[in-house]
C-alpha cells in the first residue's frame, strides 16, 4: 500500500497563484496605453480582469453569481489584488463600457511572453519559417445581439445568430497569434485578407477558405499553403505525376497532378498553377489536397494538413472547459470581452500545465483548478500529485470484530 501523499499548503489561494502568471508591469503599461482606467473610480482594469477570470474559471452563469461568489471570499480578496467584491451594477457597467480592445491587447502580450515556452517539439524538422494554422468556430447567440447566419427556421422558430471567432495559431506553439471576432454571417475567406505573414511561411486551413485571388497573391510573395479542394471545384489537369493503386488497407498518396485554376480579378481572367494530391489515411478516408508548393513531397503535404487538427483541439478546449453558453453582458462589447478573457484563461492554464510538467488532460487541469480555486494549496503539487491514498487494513482488529471470543 502506498503512503499518504500530502499536498503542501501555501499562503495564497490557487487563483492568486494563477494570477501571478500575468506580469503586472505589462498590465500597468497596457492600462496606461489604452487609458482603460479613465472614468472608473471603483472598478479598475485589474478588478475587471479578476472578476471575469473568477467567473470563467468557476463557470458562473451570470454576473450576479460572480459578484456573490467574490463577496463570500472577503477574507482572501487581498491575495487577488482586490479591496472588496464589486457590486453587480458596477461590474455590469464596466463590462458594457470598458473597451474589449484592452483585453485583446493583454492576450497578445501574454501570448508573446510565453510563445517560446510553449513551443511544441513535435513540429521540429519542418523546413518552413513558420507553420500557421487557420480556422474559425461559431458561438451561438440570439440574433438581436449579432446578426445570424443561415436560413430562418420553420414553424416561426427563433433564428439563432452568433459570433464567429476566426483564429490563426502557431503550429509550433499551439497559441493563437491573431484572432478576429466577427458576426457569424461573415464568410471565413474574408479573414485571409486581414492576416500578415512572413515570406516562406506555410499556412494550413480547411476548404472553407478556398479563395484563388488570395492564393495567387501569396504565391507571388513566396507564402505557401496546404488545403483541401472543394468537391465542385473546376480546374484543368496539366500533368499527371503519379497515378497508382494502393494495396489493400495501406494508407498513402496514390495520385498527384499539376492543375490550373481560373479566377477573376478586376474583371480580368487569370490562371494559377497548383499541385493536387490524392491521399488515403489509416481509416481509409480519401482526401484531395491542393498546394502552391512544388518542392516538398506529396507525403509532406498530407503530414502538414494533419497538423490542422491542433486548432480543432484548441477550440474544443475552449468550448468544453469554459463558460461560453451564458454571457455576462448583453451588448457586443461585453460578449467580446468575455471571449477575450476566456482566451486569456485558456492560455494561463496551458502555461500552468506545461510548468507543472504533467500528462494530465487539459480538462482535468481545468476541473482541478475550478474545484480548488480558493484552496490554500500549492498548485504545482496539486497537479503533480498522482498517488492514491488507501486505508491500511488492521488484520487483528478486523478478526476480533468479526469473530468475538476467538483467540
Amino acid at each position: 500500500m502506498s503512503k499518504d501523499t500530502e499536498i503542501k499548503l501555501v499562503g495564497q489561494p490557487i487563483f492568486g497563484q494563477l494570477l501571478k502568471l500575468i506580469d503586472k508591469s505589462i498590465f500597468i503599461s497596457l492600462v496606461r496605453e489604452n487609458k482603460s482606467d479613465h472614468y472608473y473610480k471603483a472598478f479598475k482594469s485589474w478588478d475587471h480582469l479578476v472578476t471575469m477570470l473568477f467567473g470563467i474559471l468557476s463557470r458562473c452563469d451570470s454576473m450576479a453569481e460572480i459578484c456573490e461568489g467574490l463577496r463570500a471570499l472577503s477574507g482572501k480578496l487581498n491575495h487577488l489584488g482586490l479591496q472588496k467584491a464589486p457590486a453587480k451594477s458596477t461590474a455590469g457597467d464596466g463590462l458594457r463600457n470598458r473597451d474589449s480592445s484592452f483585453f485583446e491587447a493583454l492576450y497578445y502580450k501574454l501570448a508573446d511572453k510565453y510563445k517560446g515556452f510553449l513551443s511544441d517539439s513535435r513540429t521540429y524538422g519542418l523546413t518552413f519559417k513558420e507553420l500557421l494554422i487557420i480556422d474559425s468556430t461559431t458561438i451561438r447567440l440570439f440574433s438581436d445581439i449579432l446578426k445570424g447566419v443561415g436560413r430562418n427556421p420553420k414553424n416561426d422558430g427563433k433564428k439563432k445568430g452568433g459570433l464567429k471567432v476566426h483564429m490563426l495559431i502557431d503550429g509550433v506553439q499551439s497559441v493563437a497569434k491573431f484572432v478576429r471576432i466577427t458576426a457569424a454571417k461573415v464568410h471565413d475567406k474574408n479573414f485571409l485578407t486581414q492576416i500578415t505573414v512572413p515570406a516562406h511561411s506555410m499556412l494550413v486551413f480547411d476548404r472553407a477558405y478556398n479563395y484563388y485571388i488570395q492564393f495567387a497573391k501569396w504565391t507571388e510573395q513566396n507564402i505557401y499553403f496546404v488545403t483541401r479542394q472543394k468537391k465542385n471545384a473546376i480546374c484543368e489537369i496539366l500533368e499527371t505525376i503519379t497515378d497508382k493503386v494502393l494495396q489493400k488497407d495501406i494508407p498513402g498518396v496514390y495520385k498527384e497532378e499539376i492543375i490550373e485554376v481560373t479566377y477573376k480579378e478586376n474583371k480580368e481572367e487569370k490562371k494559377l498553377k497548383l499541385r493536387r494530391i490524392y491521399y488515403c489515411d489509416q481509416k481509409m478516408r480519401h482526401f484531395v489536397f491542393i498546394t502552391n508548393n512544388f518542392d516538398i513531397t506529396a507525403e509532406e503535404v498530407a503530414f502538414i494538413y494533419k497538423k490542422r487538427w491542433q486548432i480543432e483541439l484548441l477550440f474544443k478546449k475552449m468550448k468544453q472547459n469554459f463558460q461560453l453558453h451564458y454571457f455576462y453582458g448583453e451588448n457586443e462589447n461585453a460578449i467580446r470581452t468575455q471571449v477575450w478573457c476566456t482566451l486569456i484563461t485558456q492560455l494561463l492554464l496551458t502555461v500552468l500545465q506545461k510548468m507543472a510538467n504533467v500528462k494530465k488532460a487539459f480538462s482535468t487541469i481545468a476541473t482541478l483548478i475550478r474545484i480548488h480555486l480558493i484552496s490554500l494549496l500549492d498548485v504545482y503539487e496539486l497537479l503533480r500529485n498522482v498517488k492514491r491514498t488507501y486505508a491500511k487494513k488492521k488484520k487483528d482488529a478486523l478478526t476480533l470484530s468479526l469473530f468475538p471470543g476467538t483467540p
